[in-house]
């Protein structure tokens, strides 16, 4: 009963890559980490992926990775959200009754004295923005679908405060 009204998104972000799955449907999608905003007001989104590389020639057009920093995981917190909310709104499709997500945030990497408080707030932060009614950010190994489906995250990582 509890997967009717839950759904529960995993998302993998790394500098070269990010990735979403739902573990119910097993859909996936993960393409470059790249998004496209125009220069105007507003800075609309033009496109995200590798779709947003066409545009890097285009004068009115700003293409960007905001997980490529060398001293942080995340370089540009509003461009991150919006490219989480593209990225959800892609796998979860456009339904009038799609439910808002559970989302587990798994940076991918090993920063040396690992993630700052500010990354994992900074990651929180961004994927409710991006939609997610709950975010829990995971730092380890890869999780399994039952792991992600349960909740319940065995030993091998830990989950961030």
């Amino acid at each position: 009963m509890r997967r009717f009204f839950v759904r529960t998104l995993y998302v993998k972000v790394s500098p070269d890559l990010l990735s979403v799955h739902d573990p119910e449907t097993g859909a996936a999608i993960s393409d470059v980490p790249e998004i496209a905003l125009s220069r105007g007001p507003g800075h609309e989104v033009v496109a995200v992926g590798r779709d947003a590389r066409r545009h890097a020639a285009d004068p009115s057009v700003r293409v960007l990775n905001p997980f490529a920093h060398p001293r942080s995981m995340v370089s540009d917190f509003t461009a991150g959200e919006r490219l989480l909310k593209a990225f959800l709104s892609r796998i979860k499709g456009r339904s009038l009754f799609s439910r808002s997500p559970v989302v587990v945030l798994h940076p991918l990497g090993d920063p040396e004295g690992g993630l700052t408080a500010i990354e994992v707030r900074a990651f929180r932060e961004m994927a409710l923005g991006a939609g997610a009614v709950k975010v829990t950010i995971w730092q380890g190994r890869s999780l399994a679908d039952h792991e992600l489906l349960s909740g319940h995250f065995e030993a091998g990582g830990k989950v961030l405060e």
